[in-house]
């Protein structure tokens, strides 16, 4: 049941002194903000703390519009989210404040991701939210208020170790989502609390029925908060109105096979859409944004081996130096992790990927994990810099 799980991720901090939080004191005297999105696993943690007895601060970040965002009307935004977490708040008795992050999250978050796509790369707008807003902008919130630590909804586990503060797979495969959360630093890990980590959702719907809680029906979020048509492209153009310039679709081989209508309507591994007939299928292999070039060819040139990244976090033990290391690798967050080997070339971190995978696309993650397991630990990851089936020779 959901009440025994909860129980039992709060007995190892229990037998060593600390509360359910591994904190020394009381809940009482535990200051948690935790950050509510207005849906039921956030709202959940909320009423789960409260009921422990901690001094629980519910916040909600007003992050976009979605009118504004999109400029189409009747879209869904931000305001039922935000009443919604207001009614919660309301309902289990904590005082709750909306903080307006329109402005941070435009600049880092909406900004980037139209870039990124600009620059021929799928970017997880997801991952930079959590690495520059979440769990920075508003870690340095909470602390501001006093807070002992910053509680969420993600089902993912994190615990002291050995050697400090690791990073867990969820207990819930169809619900881990580690594969956003790499970017965590050790420093955040420490401040940071998952409490649904080691719970299955229906567990979680579960105990938001049985506490009555205002959301306990409302459906999960599906799509890119601030794209709720599914149709990325109109934020791409509105906020880079050059972007849709038409460009060559070139063959592997280097046939001219014809013209696309702009490099952010496709993606590493398309298929339909390309708009060129031919005796195979074509995929897009490749995108060359400075030529403003799709490269298209047979879906056996989709499969690669090596993927070279950026900005790589490493939540391991001890320094990431010598090589290769053994691990596990996901480059798409609805794959299990697979075999792989973490290398060190003159500076630069690459992975080999030993079966291989197909359509591995530049401005996605790559996050290490020490085993296939769904309590694995994650050991970090890193954004694909470069992911060309020619670099698998």
């Amino acid at each position: 049941m959901a009440q025994s799980s909860t129980i039992t991720t709060a007995r190892p901090a229990e037998a060593s002194g600390l509360n359910s939080l591994y904190l020394p004191g009381p809940p009482e005297q535990t200051r948690v903000v935790v950050a509510m999105s207005g849906g039921v696993d956030s709202s959940v943690v909320a009423a789960m703390l409260a009921r422990e007895g901690y001094d629980v601060i519910g916040i909600t970040l007003q992050l976009y519009d979605h009118g504004e965002a999109t400029a189409r009307k009747g879209s869904c935004c931000a305001g039922q989210d935000i009443h919604d977490a207001r009614r919660v708040a309301a309902a289990i008795g904590i005082p709750h404040y909306v903080l307006d992050y329109e402005r941070r999250f435009r600049d880092a978050v909406i900004q980037n991701f139209a870039d990124s796509y600009v620059a021929g790369e799928t970017p997880i707008p997801c991952v930079q939210c959590n690495q520059s807003v979440k769990f920075n902008d508003l870690l340095g919130r909470a602390k501001e208020l006093g807070a002992d630590a910053m509680a969420t909804g993600h089902y993912i586990v994190n615990r002291p170790g050995p050697r400090g503060w690791e990073l867990h797979r969820g207990r819930d495969a169809d619900r881990d989502q580690s594969y956003f959360l790499f970017a965590t630093t050790p420093e955040q890990l420490e401040f940071l609390r998952f409490p649904l980590g080691d719970m299955h959702k229906n567990d979680v719907r579960d105990l938001a029925r049985e506490w009555n809680l205002p959301v306990a029906q409302k459906a999960d979020s599906q799509d890119i908060c601030f794209v709720p048509t599914g149709r990325y492209t109109q934020v791409v153009e509105k906020l880079r109105p050059d972007a849709a310039q038409p460009g060559d679709i070139v063959h592997i081989d280097g046939r001219k096979l014809g013209r696309h209508n702009g490099i952010i309507n496709y993606t590493i591994g398309q298929r339909r859409g390309i708009g060129i007939p031919a005796q195979e299928p074509l995929y897009v292999v490749r995108i060359n944004a400075e030529r403003r070039e799709l490269v298209v060819g047979p879906r056996e040139a989709l499969l690669t081996h090596w993927v070279r990244l950026r900005e790589v976090n490493w939540l391991g033990d001890g320094p990431l130096t010598g090589g290769p290391r053994e691990i596990h690798a996901k480059v798409r967050s609805t794959r299990p992790p697979q075999p792989a080997e973490l290398h060190l070339r003159e500076g630069e971190v690459w992975v080999r990927l030993i079966d291989g995978e197909d359509g591995v696309s530049p401005g996605q993650a790559c996050v290490f994990y020490d085993g296939s397991a769904q309590g694995a630990r994650v050991l970090g990851g890193g954004w694909i810099d470069a992911a060309d089936p020619a670099l698998s020779a």
